[in-house]
């Protein structure tokens, strides 16, 4: 009987300790701004509020991100639709719970004498092929009734080596995130467009299949979160998120003040029409098949709570 009382306690431990470690949702993100509501979140403490143990992963390279999503070493992580769509027609079992609201920013050299999109017919615009940044310039090429075949493109898949390109005037344009937008918008060169402003949404955060079978109410508490870390936004000025945008995002101090803060909305999940345009495109690459089920990449309820 001895026995049994003393290992009752330690049997009790292990359970909480088990217990405790099953309720950490690990999320892998890039260096975007699409989890901005997140890392405020996380700051803020409002992750913690709500019950939850929120682990935030940051990877360097689309690659390494992704191998850590396929292997299940995090549970969900922010993504484009072009490449969450790919995993999903290449058999990966995952859903893509919410979309984000951080824009691609097309952008023309300050000396490459573009001053619309219009005026890129002929000139060298760097691209990642068939990746959301690919897409992005298509997007635009499009707006303003051109296509691919109507420009020079150059591929680069490095976010960085382009921004430099674009900095030396090797190329004449680009798509860009912040903070390299921001840092390139501040030097000098010209915003041609953006996602947002053509009225589409490129990026999401989805799970892994296995993470909505065991985890859908921690991914329930992360979007309680996330919508407190969007009110925040929506309430603090740039002096309140200086640190975060340094620390989380690589913004410098100079260009802290051209980061789009103003721009997001609670969770919600993704606009069909979103996921219908970027699949479209995949299928015109011969990326997707015509059978593709794109409804079955989507889960409508994890993004509600």
């Amino acid at each position: 009987m001895r026995n049994f009382f003393f290992a009752a306690p330690a049997l009790f431990l292990f359970a909480c300790a088990a217990g405790e470690r099953e309720a950490v949702l690990i999320l892998g993100v890039m260096p975007s701004m699409d989890y901005l509501p997140l890392a405020v979140a996380v700051r803020e403490g409002y992750t913690e509020q709500v019950g939850l143990h929120l682990e935030i992963k940051r990877f360097y390279a689309a690659t390494e991100r992704d191998a850590a999503f396929q292997s299940g070493n995090v549970d969900g992580t922010v993504i484009d639709y072009t490449g969450a769509l790919l995993q999903k027609a290449g058999g990966r079992d995952l859903k893509i719970a919410s979309g984000c609201s951080a824009p691609f920013y097309i952008i023309a050299g300050k000396n490459s004498g573009v001053r619309g999109i219009a005026d890129l017919r002929g000139k060298k615009v760097s691209v990642s092929q068939n990746t959301v940044i690919d897409f992005c310039v298509d997007m635009a090429l499009r707006s303003a009734g051109l296509s691919g075949a109507d420009v020079e493109k150059v591929e680069i898949n490095r976010i960085p080596l382009r921004y430099e390109m674009l900095e030396s005037g090797n190329i004449d344009a680009t798509a860009l995130p912040d903070p390299l937008a921001a840092a390139a918008l501040k030097n000098g060169h010209r915003l041609l467009s953006t996602n947002i402003e053509q009225g589409f949404a490129i990026t999401g955060i989805m799970f892994t299949g296995k993470a909505v079978r065991e985890k859908s109410g921690l991914i329930k508490k992360m979007y309680r979160a996330y919508d407190m870390g969007v009110e925040y936004l929506d309430s603090h000025g740039r002096e309140y998120l200086a640190p975060v945008l340094i620390e989380d995002f690589g913004f410098t101090e100079e260009n802290v003040q051209n980061a789009a803060i103003d721009i997001y909305a609670k969770a919600a999940p993704p606009d069909m029409a979103d996921i219908n345009l970027t699949a479209d495109w995949l299928l015109g690459r011969g990326l997707v098949g015509a059978d593709f089920d794109r409804a079955a990449a989507i889960d409508p309820d994890l993004a509600t709570y």
